[in-house]
């Protein structure tokens, strides 16, 4: 967090050259007084000037950042942050080393991590922001995934004629399957159950 100490003849004049050393209005600054000062006689005999810590205020995506990284080193993983944000959608993926830890077995780590993330944007933004968090290229790979197994489910149905229920899902990953075979003229697909374990039904389409 960027900050800066000054001194002025007052607190007023102090935070003025802190916030012209930090180019930054006041409503963005934390300010914190660590003296106020004194005239002294006559204005200079014993004069002693106002001491301010002036800080940028974190914005809430630094905020949401920072909650992510202190959660991710308290599972012994010192990680890189990547983000970028549109259409109110803060997309944040995690580079380094043992990264397997975080993603856990078919992503419920990568979930729970991206659940609580979601909850620390809740707080912090002014507006809904919808975080979309990445682990190594993860999603991409899982996306890639469950393609295929729309794709061999779809098939199995056509084979047996019977309905396939697939394990309960995140929205995301059932928005993928239903994608995936949404143009298919022979089966159908809808979801079912409640969350978190709602899951994707594949069954043959109605004629």
């Amino acid at each position: 967090m960027k900050e800066t100490t000054a001194t002025g003849q007052n607190v007023e004049d102090a935070v003025n050259q802190a916030l012209q050393e930090l180019e930054a209005e006041k409503e963005n600054v934390e300010i914190e007084i660590l003296d106020e000062g004194k005239k002294g006689i006559f204005g200079l005999f014993g004069a002693k000037p106002a001491v301010v810590r002036v800080r940028l205020k974190e914005t809430p995506v630094e905020q949401v950042l920072s909650y992510l990284r202190n959660i991710i080193e308290k599972m012994g993983v010192s990680p890189g942050l990547q983000f970028e944000e549109h259409d109110r959608t803060l997309h944040i993926n995690v580079t380094g080393e043992n990264l397997p830890v975080l993603i856990g077995k078919r992503g419920q780590t990568l979930n729970a991590l991206q659940f609580l993330t979601q909850l620390a944007a809740n707080r912090y933004y002014p507006h809904y922001e919808r975080v979309m968090l990445n682990i190594g290229n993860y999603r991409e790979r899982r996306e890639e995934a469950l393609n295929r197994l729309a794709e061999r489910l779809a098939a199995q149905v056509l084979r047996t004629g019977r309905p396939v229920k697939l394990e309960p899902m995140p929205s995301y990953e059932r928005k993928i399957i239903h994608s995936m075979l949404a143009h298919h003229k022979q089966v159908i697909t809808y979801s079912e159950g409640n969350e978190p374990k709602r899951y994707v039904v594949i069954d043959l389409a109605k004629h």
